[in-house]
């Protein structure tokens, strides 16, 4: 069979949430089906390490999509015209982008609607991408797969497509998180916090990761305890707002938040695994990897008890009303007790267990057998 990728997400240190879903399933699945062609299409110079076995044909279709016009283009004419030309029988997109001209059979992964929910996060002109577009592709496509439950249900409910149609493959976890020692821990306190303990998030400054309840729950959490904690931001802003920054230069304890930029791989582990607990108290995910990841590395988690993040977190995070700062606070005080956090690390390895890329790419596969 001749399977076609969109990889336009594949760029060499920029992997994001859907690029990493990119690379970790398509990288086994094309060395487990060596009976496959697989054609991967990039916008731009691709880096070899991309190509992960000898069953993978690189492509580079102009222009660059980055831009909604663009998306139209590429995907309209660049790649309807290379699926004609190599009789193709399936194109798969990860990022749910697909071809409104061609025939081919396709299969989209459609993370989650986020943009149907909380358009007003988003610039203008994506926004209006979005919503004009991701419902003709749900419907266009010969199968979806998305991952989670809630985002299976929420592409039901918003776009009227059968379930039948929908497969879900949770995310995996990468191997990188596990627990460090103690000594570790004490070096990157050292690093970052001059040795006092912290809460961290990892993640966007989006306002729909509610970073200004967020900051206002790790204040009144200082005011209660008057303690030394800090608290690690890790992540850059996705799109700039000016209500998350005059929420942080209102805080009275805004000198113990601390902004680290992006952190990448062991950097990630190290920074994640020497927190004494998770906030991501998200008002919308389709996922929440960072949850899992803080669970596989033994930090208790803090997670709302909104849209997806009740699935993944099962009974193992410290579910809460995301808008109620003050009562997150008071859970933060609950965590920082050896008792409680010993038994919350306990469960959280047991369900993290649960999350690994070999079953995304299965998961994935079934759901291009159901189509050829």
């Amino acid at each position: 069979m001749k399977i076609v990728v969109n990889t336009r997400l594949l760029i060499k240190d920029k992997l994001e949430g859907i690029g990493w879903f990119t690379y970790e399933t398509l990288k086994r699945i094309t060395k487990t089906h060596p009976e496959h062609q697989f054609y991967f299409l990039f916008d731009r110079a691709y880096d070899a390490s991309f190509i992960f076995s000898d069953n993978i044909i690189p492509v580079v279709l102009s222009p660059q999509a980055r831009h909604p016009i663009l998306f139209r283009i590429w995907f309209n004419w660049s790649v309807h015209r290379f699926l004609k030309k190599i009789d193709a029988d399936l194109f798969i997109s990860p990022d749910g982008y697909l071809s409104l001209t061609t025939k081919v059979p396709q299969l989209a992964v459609i993370h989650d609607l986020n943009f149907e929910h909380y358009p007003e996060f988003l610039p203008r002109h994506i926004t209006r991408y979005y919503k004009k577009y991701f419902p003709l592709f749900a419907k266009k496509a010969t199968k979806i797969v998305t991952v989670s439950n809630f985002s299976k249900q929420d592409i039901v409910n918003q776009y009227g497509i059968n379930p039948e149609k929908i497969n879900v493959a949770y995310n995996g976890i990468n191997e990188l998180f596990v627990p460090i020692s103690e000594s570790k821990k004490s070096e990157i306190r050292n690093q970052y916090t001059n040795g006092e303990p912290y809460f961290i998030y990892v993640g966007s400054l989006n306002p729909r990761k509610n970073i200004e309840n967020t900051l206002k729950a790790f204040d009144a959490y200082k005011k209660q305890t008057k303690s030394n904690h800090k608290f690690i931001i890790v992540g850059e802003k996705l799109w700039s707002n000016k209500s998350i920054e005059k929420c942080y230069n209102e805080l009275t304890y805004k000198d113990d938040v601390i902004f680290v930029g992006r952190l990448f791989n062991a950097d990630l582990r190290d920074v994640l695994a020497s927190a004494i607990g998770l906030l991501y108290i998200s008002f919308f995910e389709g996922f929440g990897i960072p949850v899992v990841e803080a669970m596989k590395c033994g930090v208790p988690v803090i997670t709302s008890n909104r849209t997806s993040l009740p699935e993944v977190a099962g009974n193992s995070a410290i579910q809460c009303n995301p808008e109620d700062y003050n009562g997150i606070a008071n859970l933060m005080v609950s965590i920082t007790n050896e008792d409680v956090a010993s038994l919350m690390i306990e469960s959280g390895f047991e369900q993290a267990n649960k999350f690994n890329w070999d079953n995304t790419a299965n998961d994935l596969w079934k759901a291009v057998e159901e189509i050829l």
